[in-house]
């Protein structure tokens, strides 16, 4: 395998890792605050690695897409997921408003880690230690959470956007927007294949860049 290859994998690891498995505990934490103890008692609720990884979704894909996009010289891309931690919508207190906030966590925690690799790379610079490995990871760092939030907002179900759209819809359209859900993963393949999610993606990354930005004087 090519070395660059293998430092791109090195570089990305960690950052894929926690964005990919927070972003799950969040979901689990926050469902616990709102009455559902599911992920509690499946010991989801953790910021253990290893309770999150879905061999094929949060390894294999990853590094697959992340070797096959460099050797056809498109950057580095990636795509993947993590088990999703278990939630019964049903045993929250509010469960059309409260879905919300069970779905929104997820994405919220990636715009919170996306600051915490920011004030990484700003901490790097500030005191004069630019080594280029871990500047190289804080910024990966800084854009794989920022694209996994925006992937995960698209209005689309299962993902979170489509959770979110759901509570604010009336009951009715609600119930006929669910019954999407089981299209959902082939609609996000078929978009990702036609190359059409870096329209919807592109401009919340570069939204989040702007904010990360303002704040830190990056």
């Amino acid at each position: 395998m090519d070395g660059s290859i293998i430092q791109t994998i090195a570089v990305y690891a960690l950052p894929v890792l926690f964005a990919i498995t927070l972003h799950e505990a969040a979901h689990g934490y926050v469902a616990r605050m709102y009455g559902d103890n599911t992920a509690l008692w499946a010991g989801r609720i953790t910021l253990n690695p290893l309770k999150h990884i879905d061999p094929m979704g949060t390894v294999a894909l990853p590094i697959l897409i992340l070797i096959t996009s460099s050797l056809m010289g498109a950057g580095p891309m990636l795509f993947g997921w993590a088990k999703p931690v278990p939630v019964n919508f049903g045993k929250l207190k509010n469960p059309k408003r409260d879905i919300r906030y069970v779905a929104f966590a997820g994405p919220g925690a990636n715009f919170v880690m996306a600051l915490l690799w920011a004030l990484l790379l700003k901490g790097l610079v500030v005191l004069n230690m630019p080594e280029p490995f871990f500047v190289e990871m804080a910024r990966a760092g800084i854009m794989v959470n920022l694209v996994l939030a925006a992937l995960n907002l698209l209005p689309i179900l299962p993902l979170d956007g489509g959770r979110i759209l759901f509570s604010f819809l009336p009951s009715s359209a609600a119930y006929s927007f669910s019954r999407t859900e089981p299209y959902g993963m082939i609609i996000l393949i078929a978009l990702l294949m036609l190359n059409v999610l870096p329209v919807f993606i592109q401009p919340v990354v570069h939204a989040g860049v702007g904010v990360l930005s303002f704040l830190l004087n990056l």
